[in-house]
């Protein structure tokens, strides 16, 4: 169980928005916006040792976000994310606490809007399930991450995070050729106007990832939760 607690940070950031349809800005939207730019701006260019202070930080922006609309399921989404990418700069027993909070807050959001964001916040609770531990330490079933993954298809059947994390799910369980249709799908997936960055990223991965077809689990995705184990043997 040494693949714990990194498991939201490389999913979230190609994970669509809802704002995609919008074709004016609005605050929402602007604020939305800004969170994720400034979570991946910290993802790839603040050091590793000061990630932490800067996650912390946008935290408590996305905490204020939904007490100001705590009805809006992207900012739900983001406080997740966000929660979950500060995780793994936490003590091991704070990062084992903090990924039921995630797993909490994503339900919230899809109780509100199951379609926002055309079910991004279902693969990220889907990936939680996968890689967390199983009962009693915490809540891993992954009976129950591909129930998640396939509503995240059936939503976006051709979406490039839906397709690829279901295609590493996949894997990760031997199934790999059906692993290798869902990268394919990825690999030629329309990349999103308001996510070029994000999505030419996860394309580069999906093709990466035919390319290796054979080997085992990618380590990509495994490497996201590493405290997890070392929380479930201090408790």
């Amino acid at each position: 169980m040494k693949h714990a607690i990194q498991a939201v940070k490389k999913i979230i950031l190609p994970l669509a928005l809802l704002m995609a349809s919008h074709v004016q800005a609005d605050p929402v939207t602007d604020a939305l916006n800004a969170l994720e730019s400034e979570w991946a701006q910290i993802y790839y260019q603040v050091p590793k040792q000061q990630q932490g202070h800067a996650y912390s930080q946008l935290l408590g922006k996305a905490v204020e976000l939904c007490k100001k609309y705590p009805k809006e399921a992207g900012a739900i989404f983001w406080q997740a994310v966000i929660k979950a990418s500060y995780a793994d700069h936490q003590d091991p027993v704070s990062a084992l606490s903090a990924v039921h909070d995630v797993r909490d807050l994503l339900n919230q959001a899809i109780g509100i809007n199951p379609k926002a964001m055309g079910g991004s916040a279902y693969v990220v609770l889907g990936t939680l399930y996968h890689m967390t531990p199983s009962w009693p330490i915490a809540f891993g079933d992954d009976d129950e991450a591909e129930k998640l993954f396939k509503t995240a298809l059936a939503i976006s059947p051709d979406g490039i995070d839906s397709n690829f994390y279901y295609g590493q799910f996949l894997q990760d369980k031997g199934n790999k050729e059906e692993a290798l249709r869902h990268f394919q799908r990825a690999s030629i997936a329309p990349v999103r106007p308001e996510q070029v960055f994000a999505d030419t990223r996860l394309e580069e991965e999906a093709k990466r990832a035919l390319k290796n077809a054979g080997g085992g689990p990618i380590s990509g995705k495994k490497a996201m939760f590493s405290s997890l184990n070392t929380a479930a043997q201090t408790k």
